[in-house]
């Protein structure tokens, strides 16, 4: 028995809003579902995100989430060249002490995002 992806499903009073934020600034692309059909999946480089309306089965009334989003890059510097206008920064990049280079923004809905880097020269010891 093996788990094989994990997909966030994001929650959004405004579909069509979200599904252009991610198309348009990080270009995922829709994969499934419509906007009119209350849920999206999108794509992009094997990674995997779904989007639909507030869940009016459970009372939802507002995006809610605790955590974030942590999406590993191979160009931190590009993503946030491309980001730091488009998107509100919770945090600018940055060199992190547990060896990672990254920057966090919110999206549409204030859902966090990290973007995240190894540092290449980067010693644990």
């Amino acid at each position: 028995m093996s788990l094989r992806a994990l997909t966030p499903m994001l929650r959004t009073p405004d579909l069509a809003a979200s599904v252009a934020f991610y198309t348009q600034a990080l270009d995922f692309r829709l994969s499934a579902g419509d906007v009119a059909g209350g849920w999206v999946s999108l794509a992009r480089d094997g990674v995997e995100l779904m989007l639909s309306g507030l869940n009016a089965h459970e009372g939802d009334v507002a995006p809610a989430f605790t955590g974030s989003l942590y999406l590993r890059t191979d160009d931190v510097d590009g993503w946030w060249h491309r980001l730091r206008e488009r998107a509100r920064v919770c945090y600018p990049i940055e060199d992190f002490a547990y060896g990672m280079r990254e920057f966090a923004i919110y999206d549409n809905n204030g859902y966090l995002l990290q973007f995240g880097q190894p540092i290449a020269a980067f010693d644990p010891v």
